[in-house]
């Protein structure tokens, strides 16, 4: 694995970039704050995708389904924004047609981009959002050294624990985690807007989420709705966890659409309640395949696990921001 560096808190746990060939870029805006994520595979990967949120913004998902004919992606963006956030695909789809990457189509070489957002416009001056400069800018600054996390990129804005309302939220963001068994890697990077509850499973603590009304402590969620009935539809599609998982895994299209369903179960370990009427939780995976002989259904079992970790980590390394305090914040 990577070794941490001065971004890194000093239990870094590996990251998206432990696996050879992916690169990840944050481009973020402090002025709101927002921004974009970028996971770049410039040689190409085989992908796939699962949407369990209802509320979904995103873009190329219909080519991940294993029926359809392109076979491999170039990069992924995770976004603020809301839906205006998916113009920060065209920045990257620009970004990598100047380095002449792509499908391979008659008349050019066609980089293909798929993206999800999530909405974070609550926070700040919601005119201020990402665009084709933010992803071109994120893909500027990629690299393979250990992911950054926190408030960075699409999770600048990102905030946790929303069904009570706003002014009992907490602040989300960018984590990342890997895992290797002898020569298999397995990894993932999320970006954590959620409106439940973040829950670290190895003792199943709350670490983030829904605050009490003096705002001093943690409500507990699990326990407001069995005994609250909560009010209509609150925040319709205000919120949304973004993740992605990888691996080195031998895989194709079908697989790794698998490997993305039993990724959101790590998304139902560390978030309570989840995949919400509110949400547009969206997994994608992808594999650069070097690896051959894996077996499909450790490759999974790991990617719901590593899902877990970065999740618990994007809060615990998130810094309050004005009216959303941090889990260090509550310590």
């Amino acid at each position: 694995m990577a070794k941490p560096t001065t971004t890194q808190s000093k239990d870094y746990a590996g990251g998206l970039t432990d696996i050879q060939g992916i690169r990840v870029g944050h481009f973020t805006d402090s002025r709101r704050p927002t921004g974009c994520t970028v996971v770049l595979v410039e040689a190409g990967a085989v992908a796939g995708v699962d949407v369990r949120g209802s509320a979904p913004g995103t873009r190329e998902t219909d080519l991940l389904k294993p029926h359809n004919t392109v076979q491999k992606v170039h990069g992924i963006v995770l976004s603020g924004g809301s839906a205006f956030g998916l113009d920060s695909a065209s920045g990257v789809v620009a970004f990598l047609e100047e380095k002449d990457i792509g499908y391979p189509a008659k008349h050019s070489r066609v980089p293909i981009v798929p993206a999800a957002v999530l909405y974070d416009l609550g926070i700040g001056q919601a005119s201020i959002r990402p665009g084709h400069d933010s992803g071109y800018r994120a893909c500027q600054n990629a690299t393979q050294r250990p992911v950054q996390e926190g408030n960075v990129g699409a999770g600048a804005g990102a905030t946790v624990g929303k069904l009570l309302g706003a002014e009992r939220a907490m602040k989300g963001g960018v984590g990342s985690a890997s895992l290797q068994v002898k020569d298999l890697v397995v990894a993932a990077l999320v970006a954590v807007n959620a409106a439940g509850d973040i829950i670290d499973p190895t003792n199943g603590q709350i670490v983030a989420g829904a605050r009490s009304k003096d705002g001093k402590s943690l409500a507990n969620m699990s326990d407001v709705l069995k005994t609250n009935p909560l009010p209509g539809l609150i925040g319709q599609g205000e919120y949304t966890t973004l993740g992605v998982v990888a691996t080195n895994a031998k895989l194709g299209k079908a697989a790794m659409h698998k490997i993305a369903q039993m990724s959101h179960d790590g998304l139902a370990r560390a978030i309570n309640p989840v995949h919400m009427p509110v949400d547009g939780d969206t997994i994608f995976s992808l594999t650069t395949g070097t690896l051959e002989g894996t077996n499909l259904g450790q490759v999974g079992a790991l990617a719901a696990e590593v899902i877990s970790q970065a999740v618990v980590r994007s809060v615990l390394i998130a810094r309050g921001i004005p009216g959303y305090p941090s889990h260090s914040d509550l310590q």
